[in-house]
């Protein structure tokens, strides 16, 4: 594949005088100069990993049409197939207004909350509708699907009851999908998992939770004292009771918290957010109060700004779990912020009443196929249920899911005899008739007349039944009584609620986010054009082979791709955040151990500068995790490790290097480091955060790794949306392919070799938006990702050169040149004036920027990453607002302006707060309108937050609506 002549030029910023600028001012004659000074030789070479060769896209509307045309090769069916997946409406306002609104998915993790207020109380809305819903004292603000919430909510039940090992008990009717990640979780730390019918009576030797289904698999609603039971039963061995909730079903069954759950798990998916072949979905984790600061991932909160008005931010942030490195509980790391706050919009708009509605439809929908299907001889396997019919139809079940097929309807094959029919949102009345035609049209015996007394409800209320919902378990609490679930009913409502909460926020759409190790790029409006193509949105998970033959193409070359590009034999697409692909990274080598006999390698060696979420990965693999130094200039202290190596000699499994380092450089000793791994019968694995700087130049499978994770939502273009979605696809050397991410339920395809080693929900993790990484190479081509990377490098190191003499830079590599990031040295600036990297990251948002990465990986720095898409003119705006943000803190370090007032201790400035009465020793102007700043500037909507007040006076629910007037 080769460059296009078109796309590159767009997806890159700087043109060819701004690149001669900037070569001048680092003082290099070209871009390939650049890269061939700072990436080691070592690295360079005639065996630079490239796509494969493909036709160039000579157009934007070429690439969309070849994705149209994959896209054809899927059929959108009536899905009633279930198992946690279903067709639900996107009300057309939030899909225009969020979905596919860029203020929404090109901004960052809120991480600097006074510039995410708007994405802040959409998630705060998510956690009080999973708050009301559930009966549950708090929520997170999303978690990565169901499966992993549930396996989440395991470990945190034996947190809670502070074990080791120990047993898990899990209702057999849990979908297949979260007993498969149950399984690959607890087997890697040492939890024994035991499986129960929820029928039998309760017998929980050794217990330390219990997982019950609510509905289950099958459908099976169960009665009040068959869950108390259970509940009792666990709660008098000391265990935690973990319910996996429906939270549609739970409009109308009673809460779990209401009958003594102690923690609540699931999916939001049906609540507006389309199934995308399985994904992304927002997942949700509920807890009681005592066990709210060992929740992991993240906690909005409210809290106070400096002029005591309310204001949003991340709650308890030490207890997301990954910055506890090795002694993480955890390694959640992405969020689904974009698909919560779909989610918690769709309550907004539907409110309490609309949710109840829609149930209902679902409810009677479900009662007319189980009557339908009792008045043709057909055995319900349940009596009680909410959306989902299970019936025995022994020797027919081909022949009925084979006849459904042929009205455009696929169904759930539960069992050699065994059918499963769920309802949803989209069922109608036809789809009932349609399917009871099947029925009637291959059971022996049916009759046009048979059928006829069923009928169909037709949206009314369910007279007296033998089947339905148990009486004992009708929902007895109110839920969604807060006004926000009340107070937009009509279209311009519920619009004018959406623009005003994304005015809150700062996103790519605004300006620069020059965030170190994020990777803030474009994300172009044809790569994400085919996300909301209901070809790509509307395809069950479990769906037909042969209804999904485009999604498999569209993987399948897009696996091959990444391989490609980063000298690797395969990838699996199945992690669907950078965090689970380290840890299907970690678990496939600890496979490959075991396979070999080679159990005792445990061992796995991380620098100190690694990210957070490499030693968390390392422990929830079931590795020991041994800390190896940070040599001077940056680099990993080669001595040190020789040390560490020899120090557990035969017992090294694994180490976990990130290359371009942490530190925003080309270590020149990567393979060296290789070499010294691999000679101690040890693997490499190679963390892929900043592959922003290697794409088309080299790749980690070529110069020694065995193992990486990839981030798309960094390096190939999918939006951060908030804080998530993510992909995080998991690249192993020939060696290591056997030991990939396996799913019980993946379509028949050589891209998933086992059923065991489940790491995601889904099989393909979060489908529905790898058209846009497969948009942006076929776009792109070698050629173009090559001039993508040397671009990125480029702007980096004219940031270095243009800021070190008022910011050093802390480390340089060969020839003094950093990669596609570099740290700014505030220490000396700290010491000199007494201004800090908080003040300056919030006097930023002044001159109309999101601060760069605050302190990491060394306290007092900042991270910048220009990305490639920056053109000249905003890289050089950035440029001016830190000089002249230099020179206002000289000012206070000189006593012009006094420590405690001055424009930077009091950033960011609000437009109210520059009204009215002033007596600041600086002017309206410096406050709010600096050097450079258009009138078209930003204006964050709170002042400071003192986050250390709503950590004290912890409140994770909506207040009162007063509160935001």
């Amino acid at each position: 594949m080769t460059a296009t002549p078109e796309f590159p030029a767009r997806h890159i910023g700087i043109d060819a005088p701004a690149t001669a600028h900037m070569l001048g001012v680092i003082g290099r004659p070209s871009i390939e100069a650049l890269l061939e000074a700072a990436v080691p030789p070592a690295l360079l070479g005639d065996g630079v990993p490239a796509l494969p060769d493909l036709p160039a896209a000579t157009s934007e509307a070429q690439v969309l049409a070849e994705l149209r045309a994959i896209a054809s090769r899927n059929t959108v069916r009536t899905s009633m197939i279930g198992q946690g997946y279903y067709d639900t409406h996107t009300p057309s306002v939030i899909g225009r207004n969020v979905l596919e609104n860029p203020a929404w998915y090109t901004a960052y993790t809120p991480y600097q909350p006074e510039i995410s207020q708007g994405r802040l109380e959409a998630l705060l809305n998510f956690q009080t509708m999973v708050i009301d819903l559930t009966g549950m004292d708090v929520a997170g603000a999303s978690m990565l699907d169901e499966s992993t919430a549930v396996a989440e909510a395991m470990l945190l039940a034996r947190r809670v009851v502070r074990g080791e090992g120990g047993r898990f008990y899990v209702d057999s009717d849990t979908f297949a999908q979260t007993k498969a990640v149950l399984a690959t979780r607890a087997e890697a730390v040492g939890i024994e998992l035991v499986e129960f019918d929820a029928a039998g009576s309760p017998d929980l030797t050794g217990a330390f939770g219990v997982l019950l289904a609510y509905p289950g698999s099958s459908g099976v609603v169960r009665d009040r004292d068959n869950l108390e039971r259970w509940i009792t039963a666990a709660h008098d061995t000391g265990a935690q009771v973990v319910f996996s909730a429906d939270l549609l079903a739970l409009t109308l069954i009673e809460a779990p918290g209401t009958l003594g759950a102690d923690i609540v798990a699931g999916t939001t998916q049906r609540f507006g957010v389309p199934m995308g072949f399985g994904g992304p979905h927002a997942g949700y984790l509920a807890v009681r109060e005592k066990a709210q600061r060992q929740l992991p991932g993240r906690l909005v909160g409210l809290s106070k700004d400096a002029d005591g008005a309310p204001a949003l931010r991340l709650a308890l942030q030490t207890r997301e779990q990954h910055i506890r490195r090795e002694k993480a509980t955890s390694n959640i790391c992405t969020a689904q912020v974009l698909l919560a706050v779909i989610a918690s919009m769709y309550a907004v708009y539907h409110g309490p009443e609309g949710l109840t509605v829609i149930a209902r439809r679902v409810h009677e929908r479900a009662l007319a196929v189980a009557s339908g299907l009792t008045a043709l001889g057909v055995q319900v396997r349940h009596a009680s249920f909410f959306d989902t019919v299970t019936v025995e139809v022994p020797g027919h079940a081909d022949a009925l899911a084979a006849a459904a097929l042929e009205r455009n309807i696929t169904l759930w094959r539960a069992g050699a005899d065994t059918v499963g029919i769920a309802c949803d949102e989209t069922t109608t009345e036809e789809t009932v008739a349609d399917l009871l035609d099947a029925a009637r049209a291959v059971l022996p015996g049916a009759t046009p007349d048979a059928t006829a007394a069923a009928g169909t409800t037709g949206g009314s209320a369910v007279g007296p039944s033998a089947l339905g919902l148990p009486a004992d378990l009708a929902r007895s609490t109110e839920f969604l009584t807060h006004p926000i679930f009340s107070s937009h009913r009509s279209e311009t409502q519920m619009m004018r609620y959406l623009r005003r909460l994304s005015d809150r926020d700062y996103a790519l759409d605004r300006g620069m986010i020059p965030l170190g190790s994020c990777t803030m790029k474009l994300n172009a409006a044809t790569e994400m054009a085919a996300v909301t193509w209901p070809e790509f949105s509307r395809i069950h998970p479990f769906a037909p082979t042969a209804d999904v033959a485009g999604y498999l193409e569209l993987i399948d070359g897009l696996e091959t791709a990444l391989a490609g590009l980063t000298g690797y034999a395969a990838v699996s697409v199945q992690p669907n955040a950078g965090s689970q692909g380290e840890l299907a990274g970690l678990l496939a080598i600890r496979d490959y151990h075991a396979d070999r006999g080679d159990d005792d390698r445990r061992v796995c060696v991380v620098p100190a500068s690694a990210h957070g979420t490499n030693a968390a990965s390392a422990v929830l693999a079931g590795l020991e995790v041994a800390v190896v130094r940070t040599a001077p200039n940056g680099d990993v202290d080669l001595d040190d490790l020789r040390r560490v190596l020899a120090a557990h000699e035969g017992r090294v499994a694994a180490i976990m290097v990130t290359y371009p380092s942490t530190h925003g450089v080309y270590e020149h000793g990567i393979t060296e480091l290789c070499d010294l791994v691999h000679a101690a019968g040890g693997q490499v694995y190679i963390d892929g955060a900043n592959l922003n700087a290697l794409v088309g130049v080299a790749g980690p499978g070529a110069f020694g790794g065995d193992v990486s994770h990839l981030n798309l939502h960094k390096t190939f273009c999918i939006p951060h949306g908030g804080g998530g979605p993510g992909v995080g696809p998991v690249a192993v050397a020939e060696h290591l392919v056997p030991f990939l991410p396996g799913h019980p339920l993946a379509q028949a395809s050589r891209r998933v070799l086992r059923t065991t080693g489940t790491i995601s929900a889904a099989p393909y993790g979060s489908p529905s938006i790898l058209p846009i990484s497969w948009a942006y190479l076929r776009l792109m081509g070698t050629a173009g990702l090559r001039a993508a990377t040397g671009a990125a490098v480029l702007s980096a190191n004219y940031v270095a050169a243009r800021l070190d003499e008022k910011y050093p830079v802390l480390y340089r590599g060969e020839h003094g040149l950093v990669a596609h990031e570099c740290i700014l040295d505030l220490r000396p600036l700290t010491a000199a004036t007494g201004v800090t990297v908080d003040d300056v990251a919030k006097r930023l948002v002044d001159f109309g920027f999101h601060a760069p990465t605050m302190s990491f990986p060394v306290a007092g720095t900042l991270m910048v990453e220009p990305t490639e898409s920056e053109d000249l003119g905003e890289v050089d705006r950035f440029i001016a607002a830190m000089l002249a943000i230099h020179a206002e803190a000289s000012a206070v370090g000189d006593g012009t302006w006094p420590a405690d007032d001055n424009p930077l201790v009091n950033a960011p400035h609000t437009a109210v707060s520059a009204l009215g009465e002033w007596d600041h020793p600086y002017s309206r102007t410096q406050a709010v309108y600096p050097a450079g700043v258009t009138p078209d500037k930003y204006w964050p909507p709170v002042r400071r937050i003192d986050g250390a007040y709503g950590d004290r006076n912890l409140v994770c629910a909506c207040p009162p609506i007063e509160a935001y007037a």
